[in-house]
């Protein structure tokens, strides 16, 4: 067997996972216009049901809040619970686990997608390194309405709904999206946030969005079955903080201090603007089940397992390519490059026609 330490089982707050592989959220883009899961979801996550956990695609809490091109699924109508519990049904037939990964676009939003509702932020600053894809093909990213803190309970009691939903359907728990460049992550970093008052300003007033979010979502969960994912370096959609390290150590010691099963940790930069050790400030104000993610090879998620700083280590982009990517790790066979053209299309190509070693 090839790289035993990845598979040794680990406790992941109530969780109790058989090996130590967990899925990445991946956005896809297949679901349907009213962003409802479809049934090819349901196979593409079946597929991969032998990892230990399964973080699903940013979903989104509340309506009008699309980023993704109309296509990511939400968590906010009857017509999308009923759906994920199919996708949850079959994952958990097949001895898999999942969590719903809830999500606020924020100022990575647009107008074009959204009947005209202009992005929400924590400031009125937008991305301005990309440009975002529309029904009128790509535009510019658009200035966003500022959120006064008078709104903010709103945006809580979205996600605490959103909690609620995804035990509706059936999943194992949920993850709080506050990473890459969305909502929670522009009120984290003061590269996009630079309001004042109770929710800008210092790390601790930053922090406070998503930390009562956690709490919205701890107080439908239980604290065992809640896991927050953070990219304190991550530059995507614009992002930059100036201390990074010590955000990473509030942040890592407040989720602590609630007992959170997991806290799901980006330790890169995808555009290597950022740098540093994220992973040992998070390491050492982090008591729980630590997930590193970004770039780890599975010799390189072995040694982490090994030293006892992961509990368990997330896999990206392989998890496109790859369905049976325990299995292929277990056996130590080179995993597929996937084909980055399908990433964000709408059909079964580059989506579940992956072969397994079986069928390759």
């Amino acid at each position: 067997m090839h790289h035993t330490p990845l598979f040794t089982p680990v406790k992941l707050g109530a969780l109790e996972l058989p090996n130590r592989i967990v899925m990445s959220a991946l956005t896809r883009c297949r679901a349907d216009a009213d962003h409802v899961p479809t049934d090819l979801m349901v196979e593409y996550y079946t597929q991969r049901a032998s990892a230990g956990l399964i973080l699903t695609e940013a979903t989104m809490v509340m309506a009008g809040n699309s980023a993704f091109g109309g296509r990511e699924p939400g968590i906010y109508s009857d017509a999308q619970v009923a759906a994920w519990k199919k996708v949850t049904d079959s994952v958990h037939a097949k001895g898999g686990k999942i969590f719903c990964q809830i999500w606020h676009g924020g100022r990575a939003c647009h107008s074009l997608l959204n009947n005209g509702a202009q992005p929400v932020a924590p400031s009125p600053l937008r991305i301005t390194n990309d440009e975002t894809h529309t029904p009128q093909g790509k535009k510019p990213y658009e200035v966003p309405r500022v959120l006064g803190d008078d709104e903010l309970p709103g945006i809580v009691a979205g996600f605490r709904q959103a909690a609620e939903n995804a035990k509706r359907a059936g999943f194992d728990g949920v993850e709080v999206h506050g990473a890459n460049g969305y909502l929670l992550d522009e009120f984290l970093r003061d590269g996009s946030n630079v309001r004042t008052g109770a929710y800008g300003g210092s790390i601790v007033n930053r922090a406070r969005l998503l930390l009562e979010v956690v709490d919205a979502a701890i107080a439908v969960w239980g604290a065992g079955r809640v896991g927050v994912r953070i990219s304190p370096l991550n530059s995507y959609n614009d992002m930059k903080d100036s201390d990074p390290l010590a955000l990473t150590a509030y942040v890592a010691a407040e989720l602590n201090r609630r007992g959170v099963a997991f806290l799901d940790l980006m330790r890169g930069d995808f555009f290597g603007v950022q740098k540093g050790d994220v992973v040992s400030v998070a390491r050492r104000e982090f008591k729980g089940a630590l997930l590193c993610g970004m770039g780890y090879t599975p010799a390189e998620g072995e040694q982490a397992v090994t030293a006892g700083t992961a509990a368990a280590i997330v896999f990206g982009h392989h998890y496109v390519s790859n369905p049976d990517l325990v299995a292929r790790v277990q056996a130590g066979v080179a995993l597929v490059e996937p084909d980055g053209s399908t990433f964000y299309s709408q059909d079964a190509h580059g989506y579940t026609d992956y072969p397994t070693m079986a069928r390759a």
